[in-house]
């Protein structure tokens, strides 16, 4: 199961290489920002009822009916926002580096539905991060940087927060199917604890994630 309160990662990606390849990145990475999972809705229904039942029946504050009714209200409120989620992949692109979009998540891992420790596992595999990135922006290049490129040369540039680690697994994938784009990534990691004091810190990437996609040490901005 997904770790339900991850730490999340500040990352900073760039890409460049020749234009066109960049320009076609740009295009491919576009998506809706979800992962179109399929959800049991009978067993979420079920699951909560129980949750709101767990309680010693002096001490509930809802009675059977009661959980009930509000587990099918959950239920609904799910499916609708599931329901938004499947009619907006592959038409929707408000999200400019959509994981799924890029490394998609097969049908056999979908139909398991997130929490499944085999989608967990395909997850950390394939992507690094079992969750979407979050508040991900594509970061304007200054006139000065684009001036400074070779001739026929592009950059792009993203800025995303990911759950627990940084999406290396799928940096790897991407600098095998995108050979002549260059990828960089710098990141660092907010604790809680730490996060009281107003600190930060880095982790160190993997060994591969340096190699495979040039990973800078230098602090995000």
């Amino acid at each position: 199961m997904r770790c339900p309160h991850p730490d999340w990662v500040y990352n900073r990606l760039s890409v460049s290489g020749p234009e066109e390849r960049v320009r076609a990145f740009r295009f491919a990475a576009q998506g809706c920002g979800a992962v179109p999972w399929v959800l049991d809705y009978d067993q979420i229904e079920q699951e909560l009822v129980a949750l709101l039942l767990q309680q010693p029946p002096e001490r509930r504050s809802v009675g059977l009916e009661g959980a009930k009714m509000l587990a099918r209200e959950v239920r609904d409120w799910i499916r609708n926002g599931t329901d938004l989620v499947h009619s907006a992949v592959g038409v929707r692109t408000d999200c400019p580096f959509d994981l799924h979009s890029l490394v998609p998540v097969p049908w056999e891992i979908l139909r398991l539905g997130p929490d499944d420790p085999k989608s967990v596992e395909w997850m950390y595999a394939n992507w690094g991060t079992t969750w979407t990135p979050r508040r991900v922006e594509e970061v304007p290049i200054a006139r000065d940087e684009k001036r400074a490129l070779p001739p026929g040369t592009s950059l792009a540039r993203y800025r995303f927060w990911s759950a627990d680690w940084s999406p290396w697994q799928a940096l790897v994938q991407l600098k095998k199917e995108w050979p002549a784009l260059r990828f960089q990534l710098s990141f660092q990691v907010e604790w809680p604890e730490l996060r009281q004091k107003g600190a930060t810190t880095e982790r160190k990437p993997p060994g591969r994630l340096a190699s495979a996609s040039s990973a800078s040490r230098s602090r995000a901005a």
